[in-house]
């Protein structure tokens, strides 16, 4: 069985640095981890969505992080939906155009990382060309969904 430990360097890379962080007298940035030759490349440092609205305070109580890589086919797009907790994105491969239900879309390549809308209806589309390789981190509360389908968009509240 493959597993996202297995595929992912972007989350081993991510894991190896967490690592040097929590050795003694060694932080990013620092002379002794260029000696190293660790090279730390900040993705997103943000307090805001990429709809510009301010992301929202975590819930209260233990926290859980859940990372998951996602494929989607070229052309395909995602159904309306919603994330009730916090998450970014990677994009390892293609281009994903994301759009809300009412207002701006953004293209993301692969490279480029994304601090998505929370409790907002949005949706996806691998836009032609390529499938998507995407790798989505979500911070939220055990039992809590990562990912609420919106099927009924005229009924659903945009935030």
């Amino acid at each position: 069985m493959r597993t996202l430990w297995h595929q992912t360097p972007v989350v081993i890379a991510a894991l190896a640095a967490s690592t040097l962080v929590a050795l003694p007298g060694l932080s990013h940035g620092t002379a002794e981890e260029q000696q190293l030759g660790v090279v730390v490349t900040q993705l997103e440092s943000t307090t805001k969505q990429w709809d510009g609205a301010p992301l929202p305070h975590f819930p209260t109580g233990q926290a859980e992080v859940q990372i998951l890589k996602i494929t989607v086919p070229a052309g395909v797009t995602l159904p309306w939906h919603h994330h009730p907790v916090i998450n970014a994105a990677y994009v390892l491969k293609g281009q994903l155009k994301v759009e809300l239900l009412e207002g701006p879309s953004r293209v993301i390549r692969a490279g480029e990382s994304l601090v998505e809308v929370v409790n907002t209806v949005h949706r996806g589309q691998a836009l032609p060309g390529s499938d998507v390789e995407v790798v989505v981190f979500y911070a939220g509360t055990p039992g809590t969904p990562i990912t609420v389908l919106n099927s009924d968009v005229d009924g659903a509240s945009k935030r």
